[in-house]
């Protein structure tokens, strides 16, 4: 089944918005026909499984430029709207893209060659006038390539993720079944749709015939909380730092009452603990999901229930429904409870590969399980914790130093917004801690540092103290945003 009808399986022909916010809407049943045109006319100017580049904010031509590739048969390639132009011809060149979806808004940013056809809105709204809708083949591989999703490679060079239709069916079909979602949900989304979180929810709202709202600045905390009540939201996602803005930086979040809102996810890194208290202690009535992914697995794998959340605390829960998690050591035996792993996953989410890197697949997917490069332990009910990233972890004199770790002590003081823990070199030590701190206020750096170190002494061992520290006064975060570790 190709996912296009997977997902308008039941909602092809609803006249209820689809899209809602003050600046577009859009019902499910002209979402439908206007993609339908836009599939028929790559099919017949650009044939199948060719790969289609689309940049483009959050909006109605994102959305139905997705659909209509994916529908069409080709290859559907999201880019962050913010893309660097040497990336963005690396990725062009390396996917032998010759046509790409972009939005008049990054067009001044972004140059293309002029071989590539470029289809704009203009461009868009002629297809959808003039374009009569074609048949398309019944019979369909779901395991055939729907998109290649680029993150950023261990060699700096982007590394694209090839996930299949059955892949996104799969995942979608078990985010729905944990959420417990409906046609009733409404989900306010800034995450951006080039971001597999992001997708998910586009995804998810319209194989259930639910709704999405579209904000796309973050920035602007009045706006998010405004759309949350005035559409009365059900859901809402964000990855830390949304979290850490909207409880540290927002005068009025917390006092805010949302009648509607059932529940919230997190995932795309770690929320600390100290932040998760702060909102179930703020929203005790608001379902709180801790959740864990990676691109190469659509989207999820794991989620912790919201009424284990004390319990479990710190924990990204058990895998989602289809999906299979084991901790291995280093000769990938299974370990037990208690002792530290590499986190493996299967199921039918899990990426066909990496685009063009054989051998990096050959190295990430063994005998149809992912290595994802976490670090994790499981304690005796079978549920999860990560302690880093394999590449995070610090040795200081031979002592293996979880980031994370220092990170909860430091995020506890209630001036700290964020905390990164980073190595440095150290001609003694062989690395040395370093904490770059961001503050929710203009504080004395000195008298901070002092409370820092102070808290630390009092929470960690001696070789886990930062020995240098720095203060920044924003936090770092991309286009999706996830932090920026520099």
């Amino acid at each position: 089944m190709n996912v296009f009808d997977y997902l308008f399986d039941s909602t092809q022909n609803l006249e209820k918005d689809f899209v809602l916010g003050p600046k577009e809407k859009i019902s499910f049943k002209k979402l439908h026909e206007d993609s339908l045109k836009v599939a028929s006319y790559l099919k017949l100017n650009v044939g199948r499984d060719q790969n289609i580049v689309l940049i483009s904010p959050n909006s109605v031509f994102f959305i139905t430029a997705y659909l209509g590739i994916l529908k069409s048969g080709n290859v559907c390639v999201p880019l962050n709207f913010s893309i660097e132009q040497e990336n963005l011809d690396f990725i062009v060149k390396a996917t032998d893209c010759k046509s790409v979806f972009m939005a008049r808004s990054i067009q001044s940013k972004q140059q293309l060659d002029n071989s590539v056809q470029l289809i704009d809105e203009a461009v868009l709204d002629e297809i959808i006038g003039h374009q009569e809708v074609v048949l398309f083949d019944l019979d369909f591989d779901k395991n055939s390539l729907a998109e290649i999703i680029f993150t950023s490679g261990s060699t700096g060079a982007p590394k694209g993720v090839m996930i299949s239709h059955q892949n996104i069916i799969a995942n979608t079909h078990s985010i729905i079944e944990y959420l417990s979602l409906s046609s009733k949900d409404i989900v306010g989304v800034v995450l951006p749709f080039f971001y597999c979180y992001g997708l998910s929810l586009l995804h998810t709202h319209l194989r259930v015939g639910g709704s999405i709202v579209l904000n796309n600045s973050f920035i602007f905390l009045g706006s998010v909380i405004n759309d949350l009540k005035k559409y009365k939201c059900t859901g809402f996602a964000g990855v830390p730092s949304h979290y850490q803005i909207l409880l540290k930086k927002s005068q009025n979040f917390k006092n805010t009452d949302f009648p509607d809102l059932r529940y919230v996810t997190q995932a795309g890194g770690k929320l600390h603990n100290v932040f998760i208290d702060e909102f179930v202690e703020s929203f005790p009535k608001i379902e709180f999901f801790v959740m864990y992914g990676q691109t190469e697995a659509t989207a999820r794998l794991s989620y912790l229930p919201p009424n284990l959340i004390s319990v479990k605390k710190g924990s990204i829960g058990k895998g989602i429904p289809g999906v299979y998690l084991k901790i291995v050591n280093k000769n990938g035996d299974p370990v037990n409870f208690g002792e530290e792993g590499e986190l493996m996953a299967k199921g039918e989410n899990i990426m066909l590969g990496y685009y063009k890197e054989f051998e990096e697949t050959k190295k990430t997917i063994i005998d149809g399980w992912l290595y994802t490069g976490d670090i994790a332990v499981a304690d005796k009910d079978g549920y999860l914790y990560l302690m880093a990233r394999k590449k995070e972890i610090i040795k200081v004199g031979g002592k293996r130093v979880s980031p994370k770790e220092i990170e909860e002590v430091i995020l506890s003081i209630p001036e700290v917004v964020d905390c990164t823990i980073t190595g440095i070199e150290d001609d003694i030590l062989g690395e040395a801690i370093k904490a770059t701190i961001v503050l929710n206020s203009q504080m004395d750096h000195e008298k901070m540092k002092e409370k820092v170190l102070m808290r630390c002494s009092e929470k960690l061992s001696m070789y886990k103290i930062p020995q240098q520290i720095e203060f920044e006064n924003n936090l770092s975060v991309n286009a999706a945003g996830k932090k920026i570790k520099k």
